[in-house]
């Protein structure tokens, strides 16, 4: 198998272990896997993230795809709770697990009418808060 990152078999990972105080983990640029893990699952909620890496056949890589099947195990705790939007986040990475969604993502319509709809979803949550 070829080595680098989008060749990867994501599959056979299993999630990282959960921060814990005191605890150290191995760190990949200062970062451990969870914090870098954490920080890409948020990214996702970025529509315009999304279509880069449509436009750069991200979202066609198998391997890639896998990596984003395994992403997975956020939408369950305790990993759940680390999400800073996680409404936004889980929902794109839901989406992110259909094909023509993947394809569909590429449009600079579709990238704008995610903005605009999540721009209204905000307003519409200030007003009701």
């Amino acid at each position: 198998m070829e080595s680098g990152p989008m060749s990867v078999d994501s599959s056979a990972l299993e999630p990282p272990p959960v921060p814990e105080n005191g605890a150290s983990e191995q760190t990949h640029g200062g970062y451990s896997r969870f914090e870098l893990e954490l920080e890409f699952v948020q990214s996702l909620a970025n529509p315009q993230y999304l279509n880069y890496l449509a436009s750069r056949k991200f979202l066609t890589n198998p391997a890639f795809v896998a990596y984003l099947a395994y992403l997975q195990y956020w939408t369950r705790p305790p990993y759940l709770k680390y999400l800073t939007f996680p409404t936004a986040s889980l929902k794109m990475l839901e989406l992110l697990q259909q094909e023509k969604f993947r394809q569909d993502i590429i449009s600079p319509d579709l990238t704008m009418a995610m903005i605009v709809e999540g721009m209204k979803t905000a307003v519409e949550w200030h007003r009701e808060g």
